[in-house]
């Protein structure tokens, strides 16, 4: 039978596939990010199951980032955990690296702020205080208009993202930023 995680295990299993401190505080930011959202869109059941995909949707980057989202439904199935999280995890790939389609509103919210959080934590660190705490939505527009800030950072993926969940920039890059600012970890 399959099994979920606890936040522990989730946490040792990222670990084990990750060792930069980066890819490991990018899947902590995305796991705030998506526990806020769940509650915001009304999932306050699911928080724990949000925050557990968004923890460990890069699980299989760092060692395999040519087979991204495919390595980690094996590494995963290996594992025996529970095909709902397999999905859901493998789903923000789609049309990137794999074809499995973001169907749940959840899987969807992933594809769209895993980028975006990205591009608004390297907005943080350009600002005299390092900080998303005292960022303005404006100041994010900004940078995601300059394409030359934060270029690694896909724009397209982040407005297909938004595209799929029916919302428009502004909402989801104000639900991204305040996600990141209620998370006690981030500065």
């Amino acid at each position: 039978m399959a099994r979920t995680l606890t936040r522990d295990e989730a946490w040792t299993l990222l670990n084990e596939y990750n060792k930069e401190p980066f890819h490991l505080r990018h899947g902590e930011t995305v796991e705030g990010v998506m526990r806020y959202l769940a509650q915001e869109l009304g999932y306050g059941d699911e928080v724990e199951f949000w925050g557990m995909v968004g923890l460990l949707h890069d699980l299989d980057f760092e060692m395999w980032p040519e087979e991204h989202c495919v390595k980690v439904q094996e590494l995963m199935k290996e594992k025996d955990l529970d095909e709902k999280l397999i999905h859901a995890v493998a789903s923000h790939g789609y049309g990137i690296c794999c074809d499995v389609e973001p169907v749940h509103e959840m899987e969807k919210v992933l594809f769209a702020v895993d980028e975006l959080t990205g591009l608004i934590g390297a907005a943080a660190l350009m600002r005299p205080s390092k900080s998303v705490k005292d960022m303005e939505l404006k100041s994010v527009k900004k940078k995601f208009k300059d394409k030359a800030f934060a270029a690694g950072c896909n724009r397209d993926i982040i407005k297909t993202g938004a595209e799929r969940l029916g919302w428009d920039m502004d909402k989801l890059m104000e639900y991204t930023l305040k996600g990141m600012q209620a998370d006690d970890r981030n500065p």
